[in-house]
């Protein structure tokens, strides 16, 4: 690159800590207000920026990056998932993509947890009552939920955060299983102590909980259809921090409603913030706002990533979390 320092468009509010960084090393235009950039204001950022840094909630497709021109040559994603970047058009104009992998494993495989133990002990309904100022005192039979020792969990994705989910949950006692497109290394399977389902059908039928940690790509939408979710034992709950589009939400919401599945603690949406509205009047589910990847530490981790990638770009160097389509 030149001398001249690069035009890097930020899409998003990000931590001050990234943000006073970006506008020390680059010509950095920073985002105001923490809305998301409506699409004529993406289509003018990505006309007037050397780099652009967007997130999760912009859709960066075909049309848009039609408008491109020659001037933008990075695309730098604040988060790891890049389903919402068509990443073979950007490259196909000669613009490289990046993301930012590994730095929210921890943060999402806790909250996975989190809201395992949530469904299964009942807590949300616990807190309702306390705050609602209407608990009578302890009961033998009050608030039975079920014990997380000894049950069988199925994760689906055993990338990084499906293994960190797995050493978590065995922990606390859980039996691990998994399916994955790739079988893991055996060493990497036995220090997980991981039994590995070929058959994602034979797995769902016999587990008790059923973690979804897989990424979102064509052939893992509706992965957990209608069909598969009948698999399910009536005493099973589901748990998805990954992405929402994996699950067919509406056949979900019909089964939860039927009984026909224990229970689910969903942090992602099929269709983004609008979340089916019969979700939100059932007891046996946990909604929370896409909060898997929120913490102080994470969030900055992930701008210090971001940094890195257009540092490196910017120095004549692949960025090193470059993303190819083949990784998709």
């Amino acid at each position: 690159m030149s001398d001249q320092r690069l035009s890097v468009v930020v899409t998003r509010r990000l931590p001050e800590a990234v943000e006073t960084r970006l506008s020390e090393l680059f010509d950095a235009r920073l985002r105001e207000s923490d809305a998301p950039m409506s699409r004529d204001e993406l289509s003018e950022a990505i006309r007037s920026a050397d780099v652009l840094v967007p997130t999760i909630s912009d859709t960066i497709d075909a049309a848009l990056l039609g408008q491109a021109g020659d001037r933008l040559k990075l695309i730098a994603n604040y988060g790891a998932g890049v389903d919402h970047i068509d990443v073979s058009t950007a490259r196909q104009r000669g613009i490289l993509v990046s993301n930012t992998p590994g730095v929210l494993t921890d943060d999402t495989a806790d909250m996975t947890m989190a809201l395992m133990l949530a469904v299964l002990r009942r807590i949300p309904e616990g807190l309702a009552v306390m705050q609602g100022d209407t608990w009578e005192g302890w009961a033998p039979t009050a608030f039975l939920g079920g014990r997380v020792g000894g049950r069988r969990l199925g994760i689906l994705g055993m990338g990084r955060i499906g293994q960190a989910v797995a050493r978590r949950a065995a922990a606390f006692g859980m039996q691990v299983h998994y399916h994955n497109r790739r079988r893991l290394r055996p060493e990497v399977e036995k220090a997980l102590e991981a039994t590995y389902w070929e058959s994602l059908d034979q797995m769902v039928a016999r587990m008790d909980v059923i973690s979804v940690n897989c990424p979102a790509t064509p052939s893992t939408f509706h992965l957990m259809n209608a069909r598969r979710l009948k698999l399910m034992k009536p005493e099973a709950v589901i748990v998805n921090t990954s992405r929402g589009e994996v699950i067919d939400e509406n056949a979900l919401t019909r089964m939860l409603r039927a009984g026909e599945i224990a229970g689910a603690g969903l942090d992602v949406y099929e269709h983004g913030t609008k979340v089916n509205p019969r979700l939100r009047e059932l007891g046996n589910v946990v909604l929370l706002p896409h909060m898997g990847s929120a913490t102080r530490e994470g969030r900055i981790e992930m701008g210090e990533k971001v940094i890195i990638n257009i540092k490196t770009f910017d120095d004549g160097h692949r960025p090193p979390d470059q993303v190819v389509p083949s990784m998709l």
